[in-house]
């Protein structure tokens, strides 16, 4: 199993990135498609909008978004996600890649520490 961390996509890409995926559900603003340089775009496994508008990256609910967010995950469509990026997870290193600001408290680092990372 590699490497999974968590990168801004507005950051330079890095040789030692590995598998770079996208992992929010809008496409950022102000990155190409080129630029980014992704491996895959996994929307998919992305909260829910109900949920992202809830939480608005307030770190005094970040617990409660976490167990939020770990239940969504249940659901076939993100569990079958999640299973994807496992996958990249055991073939090398693998960057989540998201547009917040804040991505230590985001639902890329909740998804990096159920990988592992």
């Amino acid at each position: 199993m590699g490497q999974v961390r968590v990168r801004r996509v507005q950051e330079e890409a890095d040789a030692a990135d590995g598998s770079r995926v996208l992992v929010d559900r809008v496409w950022p603003r102000g990155i190409s498609k080129s630029a980014a340089r992704l491996d895959r775009w996994c929307k998919e496994v992305a909260p829910s909008t109900e949920l992202r508008h809830w939480y608005g990256h307030d770190v005094e609910r970040f617990d409660e978004f976490r167990r939020r967010y770990r239940a969504e995950l249940d659901d076939p469509e993100r569990s079958a996600a999640l299973e994807e990026l496992r996958g990249y997870a055991a073939d090398g290193d693998l960057t989540l890649l998201t547009a917040t600001k804040e991505p230590g408290i985001s639902h890329a680092r909740v998804l990096a520490d159920l990988l592992g990372g």
